[in-house]
């Protein structure tokens, strides 16, 4: 057991080991212009001034600093979780280049601060000053590389100050004494934006990791969310399609003349049924949707004869709502679209379906088509209440049932507008509305259309108030 906990420590720390050396490496490559620029104007600075070749030395070795760095950097990228070896060996690597970065830069102010009778003081002062303020800002994801570099940075600060207190002993009014306790509270000053930096970046590890196991609490839920409802969904479904058809059969008077209490209420329990039918339906598209999991069936369908088998199939719907479909034959024309023949009947019967709920009483829901810059554009116009602007989120959205009459109530599971969209955007299509309040609503499918297709036929069988279905299909 404690063998266990000792491995899982060692684990634990290795992880956060590694997560910080990811950040530190992505700071490490983008900052590398940055850092390069600094180190160029620093060699270019000091050696218009002092020594050109100590200057380029120090701007060598500094960049090929600079290059191990982004070697190191690019090897974490590679580094996965659990190689303990790699990411000891790539701390281990950061630790040692920051010692030599940071030897060199102060090696090299200390002795630009030595330079023409002190002169160059303020210049080195300055410069280190900048770096450890640099570090404390960019370098806190790895606690122990910062600490490192501002503790050989303070002892390069002391050593520039302390050196003339040392050799020459002035009085404590002196600007060297002065100079002394200023480093002691810009180093104050460092180490505090320090800390402050640092704990910022672990509190918002922390957050990160918090909102980690959120989120994988949310995909649990929502798994079994989706497993819940598809069982549900399938255990409803057997014993519903029993029930209503039973009803069905006994309401088809079947069996005999029923009571008109007992058909009324027969009647009322088949109309439930079926919107409970309806209801199940919609979440098993809704899971299948949500998982990828519906699949389609292209084929190229005459748009035109495919409105026709519509304006047939949805008789019933218009008249059980008390309205009248009506489809403008003028404007039928060729076009085909590659889509699936059943969805697409199921989106616009969605669209039907809404039409007439909020048509008036003896209202007409007019149904055509349009073809422009290769789009083929199916629409379906009531003469209701019109939905108010702003309201197409809602429209589309999951649940929601938008009645804008306050004095009609409309059944439905309010998903039908939403699987509609979602059906219609995954055959590359689009689909909207237009709306007035008072004057109506005109919904619209777009979907690409196919050239090539040939539309014998149509208008024959159009006028001739033929079944529309043998135009179905049609080969390109």
């Amino acid at each position: 057991m404690i063998n266990l906990l000792i491995r899982l420590n060692r684990v634990n720390r290795e992880r956060f080991l590694l997560r910080n050396l990811q950040d530190y490496s992505r700071a490490v490559k983008t900052l590398t212009w940055q850092r390069q620029s600094i180190f160029l104007g620093v060699s270019i600075l000091t050696g218009s001034f002092f020594s050109p070749s100590l200057a380029m030395v120090f701007f060598v070795i500094s960049m090929l600093c600079e290059l191990v760095d982004l070697s190191l950097a690019r090897r974490v990228e590679r580094l996965q979780a659990g190689d303990e070896a790699g990411t000891s060996k790539a701390y281990v690597g950061y630790l040692i280049n920051t010692i030599v970065s940071t030897l060199t830069i102060c090696t090299y102010t200390v002795w630009v601060a030595g330079q023409s009778s002190g002169e160059g003081l303020f210049t080195s002062l300055f410069f280190l000053f900048s770096g450890a303020l640099y570090a404390a800002m960019n370098n806190h994801q790895i606690a122990s590389i910062l600490a490192t570099r501002l503790a050989l940075y303070g002892v390069a600060f002391f050593v520039m100050t302390l050196r003339d207190i040392i050799l020459y002993r002035p009085d404590m009014t002196s600007a060297s004494w002065l100079q002394f306790f200023t480093v002691i509270f810009v180093m104050y000053f460092v180490v505090d934006c320090s800390r402050i930096f640092l704990r910022m970046y672990r509190q918002d590890l922390k957050r990160l990791q918090d909102l980690k196991v959120e989120h994988e609490r949310a995909k649990e839920a929502l798994v079994l969310k989706t497993q819940f409802v598809a069982v549900v969904s399938h255990e409803l479904r057997t014993p519903l399609t029993s029930i209503k058809g039973s009803l069905d059969l006994v309401n088809s008077g079947k069996f005999g003349e029923l009571p008109p209490r007992v058909a009324h209420l027969l009647g009322m329990a088949s109309k439930n049924s079926e919107r409970l039918a309806e209801l199940v339906n919609d979440l098993l598209d809704l899971q299948k949707l949500e998982e990828g999991e519906l699949k389609f069936d292209r084929e190229v369908i005459d748009v035109g004869a495919f409105l026709v088998d519509a304006i047939n199939w949805h008789q019933g719907l218009a008249e059980r709502y008390d309205v009248s479909l009506q489809l403008d034959e003028q404007g039928l024309m060729p076009a085909f679209v590659n889509s699936d023949q059943s969805r697409l009947m199921q989106v616009l019967g969605n669209i039907i379906s809404n039409a007439a709920k909020f048509s008036p009483a003896l209202g007409e829901v007019d149904v055509g088509m349009s073809v422009k810059d290769g789009r083929v554009r199916i629409t379906v116009r009531d003469h209701g209440v019109g939905i108010p602007d702003g309201a197409k989120e809602q429209v589309f959205a999951r649940f929601i049932q938008l009645d804008s009459s306050d004095q009609r109530q409309f059944g439905g599971t309010g998903l039908g507008l939403n699987i509609s969209r979602e059906i219609i955007e995954a055959l590359g299509g689009i689909i909207d509305y237009d709306s007035t309040l008072g004057a109506g609503t005109t919904f619209y499918v777009e979907l690409p259309t196919v050239p090539g297709a040939d539309p014998k036929g149509l208008a024959a069988q159009v006028g001739q108030g033929k079944d529309a279905t043998v135009l179905r299909n049609v080969a390109i």
